[in-house]
């Protein structure tokens, strides 16, 4: 039912059950792709979890990697341990294989939002199954992975955004990150409204969005490269703690400049193929508008990433990185048996 849950909320089909048991547990189909796990017995490790896959329609690795645990789930081949919220995101993009339908929805979640149209009246919705998540289970640390695929190549192909947030980021995440095979990770330095960001801005969470290597079509993934980052869902599901890594090899950067489109004359100054994480040396220019001017790098030498010249007018159209350090004092993956209040 798990695995089918996911097929029918794509088809528009009603599940001819909405309530189950499973291993450990059972399941709740809260609302189209709104899936609620909830433990007979909560593990000492567990964390109210959610992992949403989807935001953008044209993204499936993550739907078929998350696909691939759940069916793990119901066949007895793992045991549920901790709640999870397991978030299906725009639909109706992903029906027709395209990033979004009328607005990026990965930029409205912000409970002050006064959009209209599908894309928000999504957001809405899916803000309010976060919220009502977490008080149900308001005892145990909150936690959200937002996995997504990014549209280009990378020179890390699996990275994280950490969202800005008053919170602090537990350094345990870094060994965890680590573990599951990401290679870098990208602080932000102010309030992005993204599906990450909100658990993280209202609710205190541990959150990431997640870049898992390139946005392919169903059926085009090789879901080998992102193993270890199954064995974690895995592990988050039955409550358990994910293997650790070696969090000081992540790669750190933050972000030094955002480039925004402001006018229908806008170019990026390079190749429409060039990877996250290109270096741009000292003097180069990276975009052009005809309402603010050049971007040029100043004396410091910056890298690209999530370069798009075709965003809405006013829409971040780059960001402009340098490295920065993720780890401030030496831990190693053995001392994450101390735990953390969160």
């Amino acid at each position: 039912m798990l695995a089918d849950w996911l097929t029918l909320s794509l088809d528009q089909g009603t599940p001819q059950h909405r309530q189950g048991v499973l291993e450990g547990g059972r399941y709740t189909i809260v609302g189209p792709g709104i899936l609620h796990l909830t433990p007979d017995q909560v593990s000492v490790d567990a964390r109210a979890t959610v992992i949403s896959v989807g935001i953008h329609g044209n993204e499936t690795a993550p739907i078929e990697l998350l696909g691939e645990s759940l069916a793990r789930l119901e066949a007895g081949l793992n045991q549920l341990g901790a709640p999870v919220l397991v978030i299906l995101g725009n639909l109706e993009a992903i029906r027709r294989g395209t990033r979004f339908i009328e607005t990026n929805l990965n930029r409205l979640f912000k409970r002050e939002l006064d959009l209209s149209g599908d894309e928000a009246d999504r957001a809405r919705e899916l803000m309010r199954a976060v919220d009502h998540f977490y008080a149900q289970h308001h005892g145990l640390p909150r936690l959200h992975y937002d996995l997504h695929t990014a549209i280009r190549d990378s020179q890390y192909p699996r990275f994280v955004v950490d969202p800005f947030a008053e919170s602090a980021t537990d350094e345990k995440q870094w060994h965890w990150l680590a573990g599951a095979g990401i290679q870098a990770a990208l602080k932000q330095h102010q309030h992005s409204w993204t599906f990450s960001h909100y658990s993280k801005h209202y609710h205190q969470a541990q959150a990431f969005t997640f870049e898992l290597g390139k946005a392919l079509p169903f059926g085009h993934n090789d879901l080998s490269s992102l193993k270890q980052m199954g064995a974690m869902l895995d592990a988050l599901i039955a409550g358990a703690r994910p293997e650790a890594g070696d969090g000081q090899e992540l790669i750190g950067f933050q972000v030094a400049v955002e480039v925004f489109r402001e006018s229908k004359d806008f170019r990026l100054c390079f190749a429409d193929d060039t990877p996250n994480f290109t270096e741009f040396g000292c003097g180069e220019t990276v975009a052009e508008d005809a309402s603010t001017g050049a971007t040029i790098v100043g004396n410091t030498p910056l890298r690209v990433v999530f370069p798009n010249a075709n965003v809405e007018l006013g829409a971040r159209a780059a960001l402009l990185v340098e490295p920065t350090q993720l780890i401030h004092q030496p831990t190693t993956p053995e001392s994450q048996d101390i735990e953390i209040t969160e």
